[in-house]
């Protein structure tokens, strides 16, 4: 994640504030304009996971509170090109208001309808634009995943804090009414200094308190049970996971069900996979962006025979090449879609990408091969500086195929062994007219374009 905001000061007036904590306070209150409601869908979603998420912003998108409505617009196309979900930026109040990319959330229930914090609208919109939004992705069969920021807050107001005999920007008094917070419910408190990590000089949530996990997981209106079932959520990605301990996002998701992948920013993968066995839940293969950055940014493809989060658990490894923190692989970025949109694991794909900077014409091509090709584990068949070759062994109804990427400035051919004998193949790319059928053994010719990538399947 990163954040577009100022950090909190600590004023140095230290008086003693006698309060009485909020874990008994469990009162039952709903938005005024919870009766704000549109029909939602009967038809069946694509299952996440079948197809390719879409990350459906980036850093900075246009302010002004219409990117609620852009999305609208793109979600047929998106559907019809072979997505089956769109992961949305944090939607509720941020302390920067209609400026904040959401952050530095203030009040979880506030969706664009209170005037607080500078605006009514959030940066990207009202509730009934996102609600529409919802509606309009579940009609076309996609997935809505929201992002869960809930390590730390921004905004409230100074208070006396008994714990740091100081005053301290922890007094949570949202106009929503829902999920007021005060020096309890961040640290230090009457429970413990600290968890796994801070983020900046923001109030880091006490996630071991009752009150915190009332309000997050665990109320009939909780955060996660009406993003769930008044906002039509189907999924999360948690932000920042390093700041909170594993079990926090297990409860959340296991409190409301549905897809669920967290944001750990780190490139080993035995933490990686640490972290998603103990969460049981996906994670960003960190592990395959930096391999992937390293072979293309450093033009040295036996990079790509690292370890990565899906030759572990392919089944909870969310392949990228780009998102709204981090775009490091300049240089033929089509080669590493061509990667992760042919190998196992959830590839998502970043907004800027499919519309505005790669052809797109590629990057549906690549959707439709992951989606009616890609089955079957990976078997590495060729790897060296210039040239990497590997094959999925088909399943699930699917034949399987060969990837040959090509990050030289010729040609290049080799013969390569696939699972197919005496059977014509092509390279559905198009960007090799051969149609060659396969040996007795199995063994066939296959071509590569200069700086680019063929794709062999069975004709």
């Amino acid at each position: 994640m990163r954040i577009n905001t100022f950090f909190y000061g600590l004023i140095t007036i230290t008086f003693l504030l006698v309060s009485c904590s909020k874990d008994e306070i469990l009162e039952e209150r709903t938005p005024e304009s919870a009766d704000i409601q549109q029909e939602v869908s009967s038809k069946a979603l694509k299952q996440i996971g079948t197809g390719v998420m879409m990350q459906a912003f980036y850093w900075d998108v246009p302010a002004g509170g219409t990117w609620w409505n852009v999305v609208k617009g793109k979600v047929s196309g998106w559907s019809n090109a072979g997505i089956d979900a769109i992961w949305l930026p944090p939607v509720s109040k941020a302390m920067n208001g209609g400026l904040s990319m959401g952050y530095d959330p203030f009040d979880y229930y506030d969706f664009g309808e209170y005037n607080q914090m500078g605006s009514t609208e959030t940066r990207f919109g009202s509730r009934s634009e996102l609600t529409s939004l919802i509606t309009t992705a579940h009609n076309n069969s996609l997935s809505v995943i929201a992002d869960i920021v809930i390590n730390h807050n921004s905004g409230g107001d100074s208070e006396a804090n008994i714990f740091t005999n100081s005053n301290t920007y922890t007094d949570y008094n949202p106009l929503s009414g829902l999920f007021e917070r005060t020096q309890y419910d961040f640290h230090p408190n009457d429970y413990h200094n600290n968890d796994s990590g801070v983020f900046g000089g923001f109030a880091d949530m006490c996630h071991h308190k009752s009150y915190v996990q009332d309000w997050l997981w665990k109320k009939s209106n909780s955060v996660a049970k009406y993003y769930k079932n008044t906002m039509k959520f189907d999924g999360w990605r948690f932000d920042y996971v390093k700041g909170f301990e594993p079990w926090v996002p297990k409860e959340f998701r296991n409190a409301v069900g549905g897809f669920a992948v967290g944001e750990y920013w780190d490139g080993n993968v035995n933490t990686l996979k640490w972290w998603t066995d103990q969460a049981q839940m996906s994670a960003f293969d960190f592990g395959c962006y930096y391999k992937m950055r390293d072979a293309f940014m450093g033009n040295n493809l036996n990079a790509l025979n690292g370890d990565m989060l899906w030759k572990r658990s392919p089944t909870r490894a969310v392949t990228f090449v780009a998102n709204h923190d981090t775009d490091e692989i300049i240089n033929n970025k089509i080669l590493a879609y061509a990667y992760i949109l042919t190998h196992e694991g959830y590839p998502a794909i970043f907004y800027r990408d499919y519309e505005h900077w790669l052809d797109k014409n590629k990057m549906n091509n690549l959707i439709w091969i992951h989606n009616n090709l890609a089955g079957g584990n990976t078997t590495n068949l060729w790897t060296d500086n210039d040239e990497y070759i590997a094959r999925r062994n088909g399943g699930s109804g699917k034949n399987g195929l060969v990837v040959y990427i090509n990050n030289s400035d010729s040609w290049q051919e080799r013969w390569i062994q696939t699972n197919w004998s005496n059977k014509k193949i092509k390279d559905y790319t198009g960007h090799s007219g051969w149609e060659p059928t396969t040996q007795g053994g199995k063994w066939v010719k296959i071509q590569a374009p200069p700086k680019g990538y063929s794709v062999w399947s069975l004709k």
